[in-house]
């Protein structure tokens, strides 16, 4: 479903003791705490340019770190990796002096517990199938349980509970974009039922001003505008559109059909007028409507942004790159 059902993204340098075990390791994320790290420090040399590459060693690719990196933590000192990081000479050092991004203390740590649990790569995340994670059943929430782990991990203490003005006026800016009326505010104070916040969310979920608010969110994301967006700025009405996302939050459409929808409305068997209204996705692109515009080129224009902002919503990748060379970063090529 949209969201109301699930309420509301080389670096060569790591010191490595020979004489640190694998269970010193702790819980690493290669998307997340890696790959940010290598891309900094490591890709310049060692990435995806091959114009560009020393040693003919890539470490953007599971081929790439498995050559570099040895993975037995009994026999590390063997690692080609980490005799480059502990080298004292300059010229066998990695990455060298002379590239100037010398690693901080947090990032060695980080890189070392990757390599002691195993370097494992991962490929972009929206590439990885979603994994339904544990949940905490002595939690008040499934949420709670996922942000209390998260607590506990980063050594960290949970404030206090909100006081219910401050929880309604929260839970109202959220779901609403707006703060609580006068009426919200004494109905909830006064509401002494077990479930009174479960049922303050229920009628907020039911306002049209839900679909109001999680839509500017999603329109942002898919370039809407109401003007042109060149010289002029004129006036465009795809208001129509607008009307469309807002009406499929507060309907609770499903994702699936939001999706095929908006991308291919107009294919769909005895299409209805919604369906094709909400095929307006592909036409929210900016217009060049000026005297000298070519609309040939124009039009390519227009396709450039349609592929790049439908990669960048659906997808969570960028593919405007590709549309003048090889993809450096992901698996797509111009072709």
């Amino acid at each position: 479903m949209l969201l109301k059902n699930s309420l509301p993204c080389f670096a060569f340098a790591i010191f490595l003791v020979v004489n640190s075990v694998a269970s010193d390791a702790q819980d690493v994320d290669f998307n997340r705490d890696v790959r940010p790290i290598l891309s900094d420090h490591c890709f310049a040399c060692h990435g995806p340019d091959e114009n560009d590459r020393h040693a003919d060693l890539r470490l953007d690719t599971a081929e790439g770190i498995e050559q570099a990196v040895n993975v037995d933590a009994e026999d590390l000192a063997s690692s080609e990796l980490v005799l480059r990081i502990l080298a004292d000479d300059p010229d066998v050092l990695m990455p060298p002096p002379e590239f100037h991004k010398p690693l901080s203390n947090e990032q060695i740590a980080t890189l070392k517990n990757w390599v002691l649990s195993g370097a494992e790569f991962q490929k972009h995340w929206s590439f990885i199938p979603p994994v339904r994670s544990e949940i905490d059943i002595h939690a008040s929430t499934p949420i709670d349980g996922f942000l209390e782990r998260r607590i506990r991990q980063a050594k960290l203490t949970s404030t206090q509970r909100a006081d219910r003005r401050t929880l309604l006026r929260r839970v109202c800016l959220d779901l609403t974009g707006l703060p609580p009326n006068e009426e919200q505010i004494d109905a909830f104070l006064n509401d002494d039922r077990p479930d009174a916040y479960e049922q303050l969310v229920d009628s907020l979920l039911q306002t049209p001003q839900y679909g109001e608010q999680m839509g500017r969110y999603w329109l942002d994301l898919v370039r809407y505008a109401d003007t042109v967006g060149y010289h002029g700025d004129q006036d465009v009405t795809v208001s129509p559109y607008r009307d469309y996302v807002i009406n499929a939050f507060n309907d609770n459409m499903p994702f699936d059909q939001f999706t095929n929808e908006q991308l291919a409305g107009d294919l769909l068997p005895d299409a209805t007028e919604q369906q094709l209204i909400a095929t307006g996705f592909n036409r929210n692109h900016m217009l060049n409507g000026e005297g000298g515009a070519i609309a040939e080129e124009q039009r390519n224009n227009y396709v450039f942004d349609r592929v790049d902002t439908t990669a960048t919503t659906w997808l969570g990748l960028t593919m405007a790159c590709a549309q003048c060379h090889d993809h450096k970063y992901d698996p797509i090529t111009q072709k």
